[in-house]
């Protein structure tokens, strides 16, 4: 078998991959539980490409994602729920239907109109699927809250933000940044008194709610909060990168020097403007 830009190849592989009697050992006893801590893996990875601007590794993380859709599309083929075909047919519908201002006609005219609309078209989409589960004789939870919505394997900060804008869009929500610093200092301040209490469990259930709070400011700012994060990571990763290459110049390992050494090689490290534009 020889590779192909086509997609048709990929699926041809992954049947071949999944055959019960010449297939691959490991690809015929997966499942989708066993597959789905490696669908969340890819998905980062494709965000690590894209932090460090490495093209090369985008197009092998973006095809090693693919290939999770595709595994995940043959094993509920092999058990008749639907094939691949059928994912694409599902996700150009949807596009199609949630762009009627590209595609049809819209009075949305700017990205936060879109963005109101495309939130009342699932809506109604939503419903609609749930009638038809009801049609078909499908269990329907028609006591859903309006948050039950956001899946809760979301990475935290990534729920937060999303349980933040679900409940803004009734009205649960600050009209702007300055009262939710407020709220954070207010958090601050019972975080700092469950510390001097003693009372471990208290002081994380405070510093969660430091953290919400923290999400809260960021979503008012237009940042996302898990952007802003793993952006803070990535610089941390070079300054410390930066003290550990000036500790190898004086002949030093960071287990043989002391904190008051790193520190003034990080304050260096900042002088010099490194990690500022997060480089690779």
């Amino acid at each position: 078998m020889t590779p192909s830009k086509d997609i048709s190849r990929l699926l041809e592989i992954m049947v071949a991959l999944r055959d019960p009697q010449t297939g691959c050992p490991w690809d015929i006893v997966q499942d989708f539980e066993s597959i789905k801590p490696y669908t969340i893996e890819e998905a980062y990875e494709v965000a690590d490409a894209i932090e460090r601007k490495d093209f090369d590794d985008l197009c092998d993380e973006l095809g090693d994602l693919l290939l999770q859709v595709v595994f995940h599309a043959r094993m509920a083929e092999e058990a008749g729920h639907f094939a691949f075909g059928d994912v694409v047919e599902a996700i150009t519908a949807k596009m199609i239907r949630r762009h009627p201002h590209v595609f049809a006609v819209s009075e949305a005219d700017s990205p936060d109109a879109v963005k109101q609309q495309w939130a009342e078209i699932k809506a109604a989409e939503k419903a609609a699927r749930a009638a038809r589960r009801k049609e078909r004789g499908l269990d329907v939870d028609e006591n859903k809250g309006l948050l039950d919505g956001v899946p809760r394997a979301l990475p935290g900060l990534t729920e937060a933000l999303k349980l933040q804008e679900t409940a803004g869009r009734v009205g649960f929500d600050w009209g702007a940044a300055g009262p939710v610093l407020d709220k954070i200092e207010e958090e601050i301040g019972e975080l700092r008194e469950a510390m001097a209490a003693g009372n471990a469990d208290e002081a994380a259930g405070e510093l969660g709610d430091v953290i919400f709070a923290l999400a809260n400011l960021g979503r008012h700012l237009k940042t996302d909060p898990e952007n802003a994060l793993r952006g803070t990571n990535t610089k941390f990763r070079n300054r410390f990168a930066h003290v550990e290459r000036r500790l190898a110049e004086a002949g030093k390992t960071p287990e043989q020097s002391n904190l008051d050494e790193m520190d003034g090689l990080w304050d260096e490290a900042k002088s010099l403007g490194i990690g500022k534009d997060r480089p690779a």
